[in-house]
């Protein structure tokens, strides 16, 4: 396959996803700001909003003050902003029209129609008037483009790329997510014994599961409260949760495979030993070490693997 081709499939699948991420956060920052809540907490909130994607120095130079309307817009619809939603679904129809030989009908049908939607509804106000539908839409939307990938595509080194770009964007947002999430509860609610604040941690950890589709999977698998160590634990090391840093690394090592990356290469080394650390981790471990520092080291690990793989796969930036 040619490395244009697969730079193409690569970074269509990662802009879809971050579509996808970047709602699932937006959403879970929207429903929490409805909970009683004091104003300094809200706005730290918000401000790990534009954290999370290294934004902040954007956003203020270009709007100044960090409001929850200003953060939403720029985050949904602003097109300078190359981390929008609607900047990303752009990218995601670009990269596809520049490979359209190589999808089926249906992945190119799918991905055109979410773009023309997204300018409908960005030109009638529809984000405006009820984000959470709008961000159910762009959720909607995703896995709509990714079940017509699985259920239509060839299983070749086209499919496994879309699959490998997906999984990386997808472990490097759950990362970041959990991150910023675990900081942004150091409050005065954090930790207290108040029926009142204990009740604030129930929603705040429930709209975080919420945000990546895991609530009801963790009542499944824990069957208890809602506890802040085993959200970590959920998210990071359970290899049977869609969205876990476990799984989302195995199924990498398990794509890179697939497209020839060879075994003894520093990209497969690097894949493997960042899922080995998954594989074999401990939460009670992480905690005691800090999941800051962990998540950290963790997002650089996953740059390096995304460099890795551009070098030896994909259009040399």
């Amino acid at each position: 396959m040619l490395s244009r081709t697969a730079d193409h499939l690569f970074w269509l699948s990662r802009y879809t996803e971050r579509a996808e991420n970047t709602a699932r956060m937006l959403n879970v920052h929207y429903e929490t700001s409805l909970l009683p809540q004091s104003a300094a907490v809200s706005q730290y909130g918000w401000l790990g909003v534009l954290s999370l994607s290294e934004l902040l120095p954007d956003y203020t130079a270009r709007h100044g003050e960090v409001t929850p309307q200003g953060v939403m817009r720029y985050m949904v619809l602003d097109e300078q902003n190359p981390a929008s939603i609607i900047s990303c679904l752009k990218a995601a129809r670009e990269n596809a029209r520049a490979v359209r030989g190589t999808l089926t009908t249906e992945v190119w049908e799918t991905l055109n129609q979410t773009w023309l939607e997204i300018d409908r509804l960005r030109r009638n106000g529809a984000f405006e008037r009820d984000p959470g539908e709008f961000f159910e839409w762009v959720k909607f939307r995703s896995h709509v483009s990714r079940g017509v990938t699985l259920g239509t595509m060839l299983q070749d080194e086209s499919f496994h790329f879309l699959r490998l770009g997906t999984f990386l964007e997808r472990a490097d947002n759950t990362a970041r997510i959990l991150d910023v999430k675990f900081h942004a509860v150091q409050s005065d609610f954090f930790g207290s014994a108040s029926e009142r604040d204990l009740e604030y941690d129930f929603y705040h950890w429930s709209a975080i599961l919420r945000s990546v589709s895991g609530f009801e999977i963790y009542r499944k698998v824990y069957r208890d409260v809602i506890v802040p160590e085993r959200v970590a634990e959920l998210l990071m090391l359970r290899a049977d949760m869609p969205r876990s840093l476990r799984h989302c690394m195995a199924a990498v090592l398990d794509n890179l495979t697939q497209v020839g990356a060879s075994p003894d290469g520093a990209t497969m080394r690097h894949a493997g030993r960042l899922a080995a650390d998954l594989r074999h981790g401990h939460i009670d471990e992480i905690l005691a070490t800090g999941l800051h520092a962990f998540l950290t080291q963790f997002l650089d690990r996953v740059n390096q693997l995304g460099a890795h793989i551009s070098r030896d796969f994909l259009v040399p930036s």
